[in-house]
């Protein structure tokens, strides 16, 4: 398991029936998370002491229950800084075990940099920003796709906390296979792609969206935009029924005809109270 273990404003405090403590920076959370199964007794204080806490409702959906919390804040993750709130469906703006993929690929756009060449980087299903400013901070020109409107607006704010206002940073909000389609009509072309696409949504007009239905052809689709030189594709994904060597293989699929590399993992979270790792999805890498 690829562990994102670098982190100093946020930590997985502790994890029991259904939920894990979290610190964000000075404030404490707790959230539902349906990977944690066990039961164990709760031992760390700040169970009794969390700032907020997110329940959730028989009839879908949930609440916060707020005792001392500010509408938002900042957390950093080495030179990058994100503004957190909490949100609808238990989310706060940011995703911290992707903060293992950020430094993979920042690694590899850093290389590309260092050879003369500014990489390309095209983000799909883009949130509120975390790899699109972390490939920007490394060196990327980067197009941030996403169909949220709300999610765009927060990822521009978090490059420009990151000291990216200015930033070689195009953001589109859109339908992600969409707008695929027209960059395949445009010949438009990229270095590299990341994908994070969400385990189950409902398109614009009520057409319902399961990854593990259409991961194949958005990789497909995704090969299409790829210069005939690419850099990396990175996929990452929540589905609990799609393994690591899955993706891999739907990777090897479609990629094959480029060469490189292709390796896939579990990606987690350190529990500081009990020492193991909290599963949190799996990604699959191709690589030059």
């Amino acid at each position: 398991m690829l562990t994102a273990n670098h982190w100093k404003d946020y930590e997985l405090l502790d994890t029991s029936d259904g939920m894990r403590l979290e610190r964000w920076g000075r404030y404490t959370l707790v959230r539902p998370d349906p990977q944690v199964i066990w039961k164990n007794r709760k031992q760390h204080p700040m169970w009794k002491r969390a700032d907020a806490t997110y329940h959730r409702s028989s009839g879908g959906g949930g609440s916060w229950d707020i005792k001392a919390l500010p509408a938002e804040w900042n957390i950093g993750y080495g030179d990058l800084v994100f503004k957190i709130k909490p949100m609808g469906f238990k989310h706060t703006g940011l995703f911290p075990e992707q903060a293992v993929n950020w430094d993979w690929f920042s690694a590899l756009i850093r290389r590309e940099k260092e050879a003369g060449r500014q990489p390309k980087v095209l983000n799909l299903f883009a949130y509120t920003g975390g790899a699109t400013v972390a490939a920007a901070k490394a060196g990327a020109s980067v197009v941030h796709v996403d169909a949220s409107k709300g999610m765009v607006a927060q990822a521009k704010e978090n490059a420009a906390l990151s000291g990216l206002s200015d930033a070689p940073i195009r953001y589109i909000v859109d339908d992600c296979k969409k707008f695929l389609e027209r960059e395949i009509r445009r010949n438009n072309h990229y270095d590299a792609i990341i994908m994070d696409p969400p385990s189950y949504g409902r398109g614009p007009n009520g057409e319902v969206w399961k990854l593990e239905d259409s991961i194949g052809e958005f990789v497909e689709l995704g090969t299409r935009v790829l210069t005939d030189d690419p850099l990396f594709v990175l996929i990452n994904s929540y589905t609990t029924g799609l393994s690591p060597s899955t993706m891999a293989y739907i990777l090897h699929l479609y990629m094959k005809r480029f060469g490189g590399s292709i390796t896939a993992d579990e990606i987690g979270i350190p529990v500081v109270q009990s020492g193991a790792v909290l599963p949190c999805g799996s990604s699959a890498y191709w690589v030059r």
